[in-house]
């Protein structure tokens, strides 16, 4: 059997490709940041496919994402011996075929679990945040049974030697965890991812012990006597946490202290 095989691997200049106006392939803003996002991660791993004049048969987003990331030349593939309407039938059929294509569940689990204890930043493989969060929320389930299915408010004890590290972010559900620093701005910034909140729980002043208020004082005075002995950068209005609550947070959020006396 005979098969056409490229020769080459071609840079082109970016300028010198042409989007097919026709093509049915959509690609919105966040699906070409996400392309974006993979290419400066792994590099640019599949070359545009084109015709003899530069036209676009394969890889549209990945030009979309190019010129969003201000490339001035791109890698290309030669497919000149489609005609006209093989190539169009093929950018079609490179799309749709992959769709065609299923997950094996159980191994993809487990899979992005060991990829996330080496720290792989999972929104890079392309899964919406709801799909990895349903996928992470599986681990466990199935092998063991009703061994596994401890009820939704049961803790499992702590293993001894734990998987978190600094740096991770876990998604529960529609929720987000960083085991990271709230005084740091780009822990708080990827924790919210984009988002900002409607209502923050905060433990302020800090490094207080309150205490409940005895004859002749108040709560608030015993923590003006104990906030006389903290350092000034864990209170006032510049401190590093207050200022963090106030980047992310909506106009009109609301606060609570999650401190009480004892």
């Amino acid at each position: 059997m005979t098969m056409n095989l490229p020769d080459a691997v071609e840079r082109w200049p970016i300028d010198r490709l042409e989007h097919y106006p026709r093509n049915a392939r959509t690609h919105g803003d966040d699906q070409v940041a996400r392309i974006a996002a993979s290419m400066v991660e792994f590099g640019w791993t599949v070359p545009v496919l084109v015709d003899g004049d530069g036209g676009v048969i394969a890889g549209h987003g990945r030009l979309l994402a190019a010129h969003r990331l201000g490339l001035d030349s791109v890698p290309v593939i030669r497919l000149e011996h489609l005609t006209e309407a093989q190539a169009r039938a093929f950018r079609i059929a490179d799309n749709q075929l992959a769709l065609n294509a299923g997950w094996d569940e159980d191994l993809l689990r487990t899979e992005l679990q060991e990829l996330n204890e080496d720290g792989v930043d999972l929104e890079l493989l392309g899964f919406a945040e709801r799909e990895l969060a349903e996928l992470l929320g599986g681990l466990g389930a199935g092998a063991g049974g009703a061994e596994n299915d401890v009820g939704d408010d049961a803790a499992p004890e702590p293993p001894e030697r734990p998987i978190s590290r600094l740096g991770d972010l876990w998604l529960l559900g529609e929720h987000r965890l960083l085991c990271g620093d709230s005084t740091k701005a780009d822990d708080v910034s990827r924790l919210m991812g984009g988002e900002t909140a409607a209502l923050f729980a905060t433990d302020p002043p800090y490094l207080v012990a309150p205490t409940a208020p005895t004859a002749g004082t108040t709560g608030a005075t015993s923590i003006a006597r104990s906030t006389s002995r903290m350092p000034r950068d864990f209170c006032g209005p510049c401190s590093p946490r207050r200022s963090r609550c106030a980047e992310t947070t909506r106009p009109g959020a609301a606060g609570t202290p999650i401190s009480a006396p004892r």
